[in-house]
């Protein structure tokens, strides 16, 4: 029990891995530009990068809009790791509620690279009660599985797309 009275409770990653027919570099151009992940993302809508940021950096900060239906939210990430064109982390801010992190590994292969996308649910049991409440999303790990699976196969077609022109 934490000093403000709700539990944290340990959640498995959800990750989603995708083979893509282009290079580590054009797909982490992409991932890491973040003004475009509402490109890809069904529920993710873009956003802009804040207090001075222009690009992904460790430490840049991010203001997202996301939704689901109706409803719409704004995120704020801060991006933990960045370690082009192999490692990306983002973490959605909580504050004392806890947190999520978002990451993509990239890794090369013969032909293009192989994606990793991962979810870490580190939220504290009330954010993640309230949460659901809000976004219309009960279940988020099963919620983001299906979403990470369509941002892929997007991100997908659009770096495939760039590697033909």
């Amino acid at each position: 029990m934490s000093s403000i009275g709700v539990q944290m409770k340990k959640r498995e990653p959800v990750q989603v891995t995708k083979h893509i027919a282009s290079s580590p570099e054009t797909v982490w151009d992409l991932v890491t530009d973040l003004t475009r992940m509402g490109d890809w993302s069904p529920e993710n809508k873009g956003g802009n990068w804040v207090k001075g940021a222009t690009r992904a950096e460790k430490g840049a900060k991010f203001k997202g809009i996301n939704s689901n239906g109706k409803v719409t939210w704004p995120t704020l990430v801060k991006v933990i790791e960045c370690d082009p064109p192999k490692h990306f982390v983002f973490r959605l801010l909580g504050g004392p509620f806890g947190s999520v992190d978002w990451v993509y590994d990239i890794e090369p292969t013969e032909n293009g690279c192989q994606v990793t996308e991962s979810w870490i649910d580190e939220r504290r049991s009330l954010f993640t009660y309230f949460g659901g409440k809000l976004t219309g999303v009960e279940d988020r790990a099963i919620h983001n599985r299906q979403t990470m699976e369509a941002t892929l196969d997007a991100l997908a077609e659009t770096a495939e797309e760039v590697t033909l022109n």
